[in-house]
């Protein structure tokens, strides 16, 4: 028998972890807030990661794959995968880049515009019913998550 089995876990250490945990209290509210938008975008047959995508891509030009993936935190498959609804939903196109040929560049397309158009205005009513619900100001709870994601640069890019 290992001396890894001998040793065990307390309940007063569950509780700790239950209490203290950043990851699961970040992993709760980010279900919560998400299963929020979702019914808030519903009526659009939108999702809180569809709108954040779309959303992602409304600026000039093109926009490089790898970009949006960094920008969201997505592995490249899983990018694909949510691109491909957007595309088949006439919101989105992708192309091959030029330059090289496994790069792929994407661009919102009009009807993909005019759907951010009616999405913006939900996600401004939702978000300010949430950031009034904070007990401190939603710009120190941004940082702090920013300061663990490393993204606070990405964020101003973007």
């Amino acid at each position: 028998m290992s001396s890894r089995s001998q040793k065990t876990v307390s309940y007063q250490d569950t509780i700790e972890v239950r209490d203290h945990c950043l990851c699961l209290h970040v992993q709760r509210a980010a279900r919560v807030l998400a299963r929020r938008f979702d019914e808030a975008f519903r009526p659009l047959h939108l999702t809180n990661g569809q709108f954040s995508l779309l959303m992602s891509l409304n600026r000039p030009g093109v926009v490089p794959m790898a970009a949006v993936a960094k920008l969201l935190a997505m592995d490249r498959t899983t990018l694909t995968a949510a691109l491909k609804l957007l595309q088949q939903r006439g919101l989105i196109t992708v192309t091959a880049d030029a330059n090289d040929r496994r790069a792929r560049l994407l661009t919102l397309t009009s009807e993909g515009m005019a759907l951010l158009q009616e999405a913006l205005p939900i996600w401004r009513s939702l978000h300010g019913e949430i950031e009034r619900t904070l007990p401190s100001e939603g710009d120190e709870l941004r940082a702090g998550l920013q300061a663990i994601t490393g993204s606070e640069s990405l964020c101003k890019e973007a």
